[in-house]
């Protein structure tokens, strides 16, 4: 499967934004642990028509963190989303904010895993 996955430019500005107003989750994953492994990802990654939070490209891996906006009526949105992202051949690991900042190190022992499968 190629490494390239296609998406809508016009995600583009909307992926700066969100690099550049990251959550308190977001900037600690990225800072403490994602940045420093040696699997390269990318913060806020346009992928087909939508702007994953985290991607490594040479695992075909994304990682998700959901918000309280995504259980107050956005449980069917991130179900199609996921599924729409595995048929690029992406697959989707999400934690909430809440795991990230009380869990650290179970999320991180997970990304790791992720990334070993």
């Amino acid at each position: 499967m190629p490494r390239f996955v296609p998406y809508r430019r016009s995600l583009t500005p909307r992926a700066r934004v969100l690099r550049r107003d990251g959550t308190p989750a977001e900037r600690k994953l990225w800072y403490e642990f994602l940045r420093m492994l040696p699997e390269k990802f990318t913060r806020q990654k346009p992928l087909g028509a939508y702007v994953a939070d985290f991607y490594c490209s040479s695992h075909r891996l994304v990682i998700e963190l959901d918000g309280d906006s995504h259980f107050v009526g956005n449980a069917a949105y991130d179900a199609v989303r996921t599924c729409q992202l595995a048929s690029l051949g992406i697959r989707v690991v999400r934690f909430t904010n809440a795991e990230v900042l009380e869990s650290f190190e179970g999320v991180c022992l997970k990304i790791e895993q992720a990334l070993k499968t």
